[in-house]
């Protein structure tokens, strides 16, 4: 199933509320293992808080308590199947704002590379 993306120009400068509706989110990205569940879910249409747990290596509290952070901010849904909880990206802009930064970082190595050698 695709999901539209609408992309809205914000307006600038900020005001206050919508400048901590953003920081918010990005207060939600900013840990290792919320990344690495982002990007597990990229590879895969659902998977389970065992399913993350297991390619993760982390424990299930640990997995769980990123994944209501996630789905709190309306990175990921979730659904019931059975006594399990599956989880899917609900807001594929996420992996928009990675690639960013990713590319920010891969431009800022190269540039570092040229200046020091490698």
């Amino acid at each position: 199933m695709a999901i539209a993306s609408k992309k809205k120009k914000v307006t600038s400068p900020l005001n206050p509320q919508a400048a901590e509706l953003i920081a918010r989110r990005f207060r939600a990205l900013a840990d290792p293992t919320r990344l690495r569940i982002l990007d597990h879910l990229r590879n895969h249409e659902e998977a389970s808080v065992g399913e993350i747990t297991d390619t993760l290596g982390a424990s299930q509290q640990n997995v769980s308590k990123h994944l209501a952070a996630l789905h709190a901010e309306g990175f990921v849904a979730r659904r019931k199947r059975g006594t399990s909880s599956l989880y899917r990206i609900a807001d594929p802009g996420v992996h928009e704002i990675c690639d960013g930064v990713t590319a920010g970082i891969e431009t800022q190595l190269t540039e570092l590379e040229a200046v020091f050698g490698s």
